[in-house]
């Protein structure tokens, strides 16, 4: 198992000094979300700033953009890292592609699915010199002229991993990509019984199994040493997923637990403005349920008990000041799941 750190950026210039301390502290991985900096701009520094730790776009908001400057944008961020570079794509949802991005939405694990055939295909014209003849139900690319075309890319195409809640979005990923991106707001039960045969379902459609697939695991994990820093996380982890239990695209999740309920009451919160009470309605079944939380040694167990066999990558965030052996041997012992 991989174990990897996603850096929380306010800004772009906090990039390079993240992911050169991430790879410092021995990870594997570093993600850069699209919050509020650019995913492709804060993976482009880092890889001015890192020689070893892969580079993930987690995530880049796809339908934001077109599969053409996407495939552009990780073609040269794979060069420019040195192949560790990783294109992580998710769909976001409809109120922030439409209201925004204004960009369209509809059918969206169709219009996911065809996003990543054309890329695939944009990639294959620049690998083999081939015509490009892409058409499709949302995006047409049939232009290819020798001045836009820059050639085979010396470290391969990169990966492409998917974020994916429900089964029809993880059915696409388990069918045209390399892994998938558990979201957070997901636990054991729910990545066991539905994920994990979603993600086979997909594999089928197009004839392959997943061996060397790439599955992270779901990343609410609060591994803190003393009482007030844990106190600290969980406040965070109550609000986080108060936040993502309000919206309805990931109310599958609470119904695997009988919990539908508790998406109409944190829904009808937001509707009223009222995002400082989510918290509050985060009771610790729930908060357990979804939340990994202890001393870095028990959130390791905690994270190898509930997916090491079915995870290939994990996130896990320890405090910087954290003693060099000591982090070592927890990401070793990560390490060590068989996934």
């Amino acid at each position: 198992m991989k174990v990897d750190v996603l850096g929380y950026l306010s800004s772009i210039d906090e990039a390079g000094s993240a992911a050169a301390a991430a790879e410092r502290g021995g990870y594997d991985g570093w993600w850069a979300p699209e919050t509020q900096a650019d995913t492709f701009l804060s993976c482009a520094v880092a890889a001015e700033r890192t020689q070893r730790i892969e580079l993930i776009t987690g995530i880049a908001v796809a339908f934001a953009r077109n599969p053409m400057t996407v495939a552009l944008q990780a073609n040269d961020l794979q060069a420019l890292s040195g192949g560790r570079f990783v294109l992580g794509l998710g769909s976001q949802i409809k109120p922030h592609i439409t209201k925004r991005y204004s960009m369209p939405w509809s059918h969206p694990a169709r219009r996911m699915r065809e996003f990543i055939l054309a890329i695939r295909a944009i990639w294959r014209t620049w690998e083999q010199n081939v015509p490009l003849d892409f058409q499709g139900e949302f995006y047409t690319h049939t232009l290819m002229t020798p001045f836009f075309n820059p050639g085979p890319n010396a470290h391969g195409n990169p990966k492409i991993v998917l974020a994916a809640v429900g089964p029809l979005m993880t059915e696409v990923a388990g069918e045209v990509a390399d892994g998938l991106l558990c979201h957070g707001f997901c636990t054991e039960r729910y990545l066991r019984e539905v994920t994990v045969p979603a993600l086979a379902r997909g594999a089928a459609k197009s004839g392959r199994d997943l061996s060397g697939f790439e599955i992270t695991a779901p990343g609410f994990v609060v591994a803190r040493d003393g009482e007030q820093e844990i106190a600290a996380g969980v406040d965070f982890v109550r609000g986080q997923i108060g936040f993502y239990g309000s919206t309805p695209a990931y109310r599958p999740v609470l119904e695997v637990h009988g919990w539908g309920g508790l998406q109409d009451e944190l829904y009808a919160l937001t509707k009223r403005g009222a995002w400082d009470q989510l918290a509050g309605v985060i009771d610790d079944e729930v908060l357990h349920t979804f939340a990994v939380i202890g001393t870095p040694e028990e959130a390791v167990a905690q994270v190898r008990e509930r997916f090491g066999d079915v995870a290939t990558r994990a996130t896990l965030a320890l405090a910087q000041d954290i003693d060099p052996a000591r982090r070592a041997a927890l990401l070793d012992s990560l390490r060590a799941a068989a996934g």
